[in-house]
């Protein structure tokens, strides 16, 4: 992958190129970064923008512009993360000056009417409806409710009822006005001859505001080990735990390492064997590492009948105890090298795998590259190593838990 720069109202906005012929195929992208959820002024509002951006513009909106698109196989997607907003589209080599276009429009006019904004809305609500009858959801932001007090972590990316019911077009037009040029890159891949194009992009990036670059703010979980239980009708308990990890970049591939053996690969992993092999609590269980630019944590699931629930947080606080003051075996680290190295081709077979690990590299400020240094140094990993690293990080024992339980659980 190449890094360029195009250069527009005076700000070079980097560029990510990788040419692939493999497939006929084109990929353009505009990442905005400081600028989903963890932007937003009223709950809700990034994820009600990302959904009237793809109801088209206003000369050619909903299924009008989507019918434009479906004609030339172009697939347009818009997405509100936490930490981004991302805007993209997919397309056949043939028709990707067609799709440069239409993006084009889409910038220079949404669809950003009232007509539009009351349709996303009561889509968006009845979602938020339909979503909170799923316990597992409802457990998950109850977790995040306990981890992130009144932060942006706090509450979904689909925000609440009152909250989605509130935004108005100057809301959505506000936060469309942060999608700037000082905090945005452009991604092209695929079978696409950029110099050919250089135009068009530019072209589509007039159209967004000049900005200033933003700092990206970083957020720590709750260590308080508080537990938080929410009665309902179920003869199931829904059990969420979370804890800080305070891990560096360079030490991302040791937690992968350490995850992989206390539950992040499924069978095999030191909660299965605890909560399902040997005590049949759960048909599975597991932990994982979330490490992002912002924000650092453990997080973990398991289900089990509500007579059970005790028993398996137990187990749970248990191995997350053992595993901090033992750490693993060689044993474990051979089969979890085995279980890395092998299975990372599988992670770079097509074009779109190889791209997010480049994006991922970039955006996280490594060079590239980094994917495959990480698995030399996995390779290279020595137990005494991945051991202190382990006993180091003590911190992932202060869980916390969010659980649905029955109504008569007690």
């Amino acid at each position: 992958m190449k890094k360029l720069e195009i250069s527009v109202k005076n700000v070079h906005v980097p560029l990510l190129y990788e040419y692939d012929n493999s497939l006929p195929v084109g990929l353009f992208r505009i990442v905005f970064k400081v600028s989903g959820k963890v932007a937003e002024k009223i709950k809700g509002v990034a994820r009600v923008v990302s959904n009237m951006l793809e109801d088209g513009t206003l000369s050619l909106p909903g299924a009008k512009f989507a019918k434009f698109l479906e004609i030339k196989a172009v697939e347009l997607s818009v997405s509100a993360g936490f930490e981004t907003f991302v805007i993209e589209f997919n397309s056949l080599k043939e028709h990707f000056g067609f799709a440069l276009d239409k993006f084009d429009e889409l910038l220079c006019e949404p669809n950003f009417s009232e007509e539009c904004l009351k349709k996303v809305k009561f889509q968006t609500i009845s979602e938020i409806k339909s979503l909170k009858t799923e316990f597992d959801y409802v457990a998950q932001n109850a977790l995040n409710e306990l981890l992130y007090t009144n932060g942006a972590l706090s509450y979904p990316l689909i925000g609440d009822e009152k909250s989605v019911e509130k935004i108005s077009l100057e809301n959505v037009r506000e936060f469309f006005e942060i999608l700037d040029l000082k905090n945005a890159f452009i991604v092209v891949c695929g079978d696409i001859d950029l110099q050919k194009f250089t135009f068009e992009i530019s072209k589509i990036l007039e159209n967004l505001p000049v900005g200033k670059k933003r700092e990206l703010p970083v957020f720590r979980p709750s260590s308080k080990k508080q537990t938080k239980i929410l009665k309902e009708k179920s003869e199931q308990a829904f059990i969420y735990f979370g804890a800080p990890y305070d891990v560096n970049k360079d030490e991302r591939y040791k937690a992968n390492v350490a995850m992989n053996v206390l539950g992040s690969s499924g069978f095999g992993t030191r909660l299965m064997e605890s909560i399902r092999v040997k005590n049949g609590l759960a048909y599975s269980a597991y932990a994982r590492a979330n490490l992002n630019l912002s924000h650092n944590q453990i997080s973990g699931y398991l289900q089990t009948k509500n007579e059970n629930y005790s028993r398996a947080v137990k187990l749970v606080k248990k191995e997350f105890a053992n595993f901090v003051e033992n750490g693993i075996s060689q044993k474990e680290l051979e089969n979890t090298k085995k279980f890395l190295l092998g299975s990372a081709p599988l992670q770079k077979e097509t074009m779109f795998k190889r791209l997010k690990i480049l994006q991922n590299e970039y955006y996280s400020g490594m060079e590239f590259g980094e994917f495959e240094r990480n698995l030399q140094k996995i390779a290279d990993l020595k137990l005494s190593e991945i051991n202190d690293f382990i006993s180091a990080h003590s911190e992932i024992s202060d869980l916390s838990f969010a659980s649905v339980c029955g109504e008569n659980f007690v």
